[in-house]
């Protein structure tokens, strides 16, 4: 019988980079909860290690006080793949068998059951990054599950997670799903479908239209007037969405934004500002990022084909129709920004000026079209800190290391871009 579960990172998390710089990929998003948080919610009585990359481990440990991490106690434990999206089948699946396999989708490992003398050579290597030759024999399993690979793939699943995720939140809550203050004047449409947390208010003229897909805003947030909302969406806590804000399908907002103009098929983390107008479509933005007024974003080609993407200096073919902007943490833009389709930004980047941008900007630059140049490490902290300060969020120095570690990682990717390390 499992008595332990390890939420583990692999090899290839390299793949979802820019945007695990500063997170394990279990940390992503994609639907109403994180990665990490649907396994927790189906296992909430297995203590749980989670598993990450060295430097990453006290940032992990600060923020999980309760979760042991790269430790491990226990005899019997269940590996899983920080990259799965777990669900309620599989979760059935991983619990059902009693002797140790590996479970796998063709050449991903998905999760392992180990016990004995395995267990014990796992454990030693807990600093490690996860491959598939270290589970390599164990009984193998060939099993249906849904791991992501790739960032675009976190938007693609988005509005089917947000439903998923909402029948698992609300259904203990269905007696009382309006928590919140709901105006007169305001609208909402299949209100069966849509959950108002305490402290909110929606505001005359807003409308909620959960007829396709339910619609879950948290804890003291504000839909201004005449903003309008379509299902699956989600609305994190202390979420400010602007008056005449569009927010269409499968949408997630984290906590404490502040969002306006049009957005579609997004994910946008915590701590992340889009005020003003401007389209963002199919994309994934971190935290702490700022789009400045009138930035928008292609998500389609001109020719309808399949979108490629800069993973890693390599060309990817994602297989679709509609990708967008993806951008690391702490990153900027100024006014009337405008990005091609499927534009990768790194960590701590201000992007800026005339025309489209490089379809790939590393961590660290400044500038645009016309030319980019490396932004200065101590001048990004300084800006770090004063965005952070204004939020009442303290910049501390494990934030500092944390993006002066980022900031060397990333000094070859410049360099071969002509730019000073």
């Amino acid at each position: 019988m499992v008595d332990s579960i390890c939420i583990f990172e692999g090899i290839y998390y390299s793949r979802l980079l820019p945007l695990v710089y500063l997170r394990p990929e279990y940390d992503l998003r994609s639907g109403i909860l994180s990665l990490r948080e649907k396994v927790l919610k189906r296992f909430p009585k297995i203590p749980t290690t989670l598993h990450c990359r060295s430097y990453l481990s006290e940032l992990v440990k600060l923020k999980n006080p309760d979760l042991l991490v790269n430790e491990i106690n226990g005899n019997h434990c269940l590996f899983i793949n920080g990259r799965v999206l777990m669900d309620d089948d599989l979760a059935k699946i991983l619990v059902e068998d009693t002797i140790d396999t590996l479970y796998v989708k063709g050449d991903s490992i998905i999760a392992a059951k180990v016990s004995g003398l395995k267990l014990e050579q796992l454990k030693k290597g807990l600093y490690d990054l996860y491959t598939l030759s270290d589970f390599g024999d164990l009984f193998i399993k060939e099993i249906e599950a849904r791991i992501i690979n790739y960032p675009w793939e976190l938007v693609h699943f988005n509005g089917e997670e947000i439903i998923n995720d909402f029948n698992l939140l609300t259904k203990d809550k269905v007696d009382c799903m309006i928590r919140g203050n709901v105006y007169e004047g305001a609208y909402l449409i299949a209100k069966e479908n849509i959950y108002i947390d305490e402290g909110t208010k929606i505001m005359p003229g807003a409308v909620l239209d959960a007829e396709k897909g339910p619609i879950y805003i948290g804890k003291d947030s504000v839909i201004q007037p005449n903003a309008t909302i379509v299902g699956p969406s989600y609305i994190g806590n202390r979420t400010y969405i602007r008056a005449s804000t569009s927010i269409y399908e499968r949408t997630s907002i984290g906590d404490v934004c502040k969002i306006g103009g049009e957005v579609e098929d997004s994910v946008i983390h915590s701590y992340t500002n889009k005020q003003h107008g401007g389209f963002l479509g199919h994309a994934y933005l971190g935290s702490w990022v700022n789009l400045g007024a009138d930035t928008n974003n292609s998500n389609l080609k001109n020719n309808y084909g399949s979108i490629r993407v800069t993973i890693n200096d390599q060309l990817v073919d994602s297989g679709l129709q509609f990708v967008g902007l993806m951008m690391g943490d702490h990153s900027k833009t100024s006014i009337n920004t405008m990005f091609n389709t499927a534009t990768v930004v790194g960590v701590g980047s201000n992007v800026f000026g005339a025309g489209f941008p490089p379809k790939y900007i590393p961590s660290f630059c400044w500038g645009g079209a016309e030319s980019l140049t490396t932004y200065d490490i101590e001048r990004s902290l300084e800006v770090a800190q004063r965005v952070m300060t204004r939020r009442d969020v303290k910049f501390t120095s494990l934030d500092e290391k944390l993006l002066r570690k980022v900031f060397d990682l990333t000094k070859e990717e410049r360099r071969r871009r002509g730019m000073p390390s």
